[in-house]
């Protein structure tokens, strides 16, 4: 006679659920260095406004040696900054430009950057600072 082996027809989901939830562990830690860019030593300011890191800008930083990434990638070019500018814009119009330029860059790197940034027609740009403390150590 013929013995009928019983299937078992359920899926196990636990190791699904234990990679999701690493994924999304990983996902949690990697975003916000994705979005900060480039570590630059920003200017010291008294009256600093606390930008958030909402993921709406396009991030640039101008380094102490006048390199320039956009979004954490290098740019060689100003025309490449004014047309890669253009086509973030493009895909994400609610972008605003946010420069963050090193407190050792000269004057003129971060001019021309912003001036590259204009062109790609964003009027407002945002320069990046961080806050100076005072005598008291506030």
């Amino acid at each position: 006679p013929r013995v009928k082996s019983h299937v078992l027809a359920d899926i196990n989901v636990t190791p699904l659920v234990d990679v999701v939830l690493v994924l999304l562990i990983i996902f949690m830690v990697v975003t916000p260095l994705i979005a900060s860019g480039v570590p630059v030593e920003l200017p010291k300011t008294v009256h600093h406004n606390r930008k958030p890191d909402d993921g709406k800008d396009i991030i640039i930083s101008v380094t102490a040696d006048k390199r320039v990434y956009l979004s954490g990638r290098a740019v060689s070019d100003p025309k490449d900054i004014t047309r890669l500018v253009e086509e973030e814009r493009r895909r994400h119009p609610e972008k605003t430009a946010f420069v963050k330029g090193d407190v050792r860059t000269p004057y003129g790197a971060v001019r021309a950057v912003m001036e590259a940034v204009n062109k790609a027609g964003l009027d407002d740009v945002m320069l990046g600072t961080d806050e100076a403390q005072d005598e008291k150590g506030k």
